[in-house]
């Protein structure tokens, strides 16, 4: 991929055991393979969208044509960043965040997904805290949104571990059941206070324009 037409080609965050980065074509091969493999335990489903109540062939194909799309649709006024998320050189999830009007509102939304063999050995906290640091150093975000099922105890579990606060329920359907949706909610304030994990971001400046940054804030 060209990056003097697509600058988020190079833009990095780096923690001390990950790197974030914008999904090379062997990436997306490698996030196909995980999702054919499974990312969580099929007897519940964490997702909003019930992308992986299918079977593996179609889950691979399914984020491949997933990755794809947001990269089409990517406008500064609305865009979803999806970062693939790297360990020693292995790929081993996705990390998102999205906004609307973000050089209005400031805020963001973010959401992650691991494959199922590198659960419970805290990268989903190193890689969410990695997303907020591009959101409030990198961006200049007010706050911060996210939401997981209410039974969902580890996704909910990073996020009050970075300071989350809970922000109301939605009730919804699941599985054809009914099912509570917790919102949670942090401010730069908050996250300041709570920010602890090294992360070093590259490739930024150059990306601030697709991002909807003013002209007057960059640089």
């Amino acid at each position: 991929m060209n990056s003097q037409w697509w600058p988020l080609a190079r833009l990095r965050l780096e923690t001390p055991r990950l790197q974030l980065r914008v999904p090379s074509e062997s990436d997306l091969d490698a996030l196909a393979s995980l999702a054919a493999l499974g990312v969580h335990d099929p007897l519940v489903q964490p997702f909003f969208t019930p992308w992986t109540d299918v079977q593996p062939a179609e889950r691979a194909r399914a984020t491949l044509q997933y990755q794809w799309a947001l990269w089409g649709g990517w406008r500064p006024e609305h865009w979803s960043l999806e970062l693939a998320v790297v360990r020693d050189g292995t790929v081993v999830g996705i990390q998102g965040m999205s906004a609307t009007n973000f050089a209005v509102v400031r805020e963001v939304s973010t959401g992650s997904w691991l494959g199922i063999e590198h659960h419970g050995q805290g990268i989903g906290s190193e890689m969410r805290a990695a997303i907020l640091y591009l959101a409030f150093e990198g961006l200049g975000a007010r706050e911060a949104v996210s939401a997981a099922f209410s039974d969902n105890a580890a996704s909910l579990r990073v996020s009050r571990k970075l300071g989350y606060a809970d922000d109301g329920i939605s009730r919804t359907m699941s599985r054809g059941k009914p099912a509570v949706t917790q919102r949670l909610r942090l401010s730069r304030a908050t996250w300041a206070a709570n920010q602890t994990v090294p992360v070093t971001i590259h490739g930024l400046e150059e990306c601030l324009a697709m991002f909807g940054i003013p002209e007057d804030e960059r640089g």
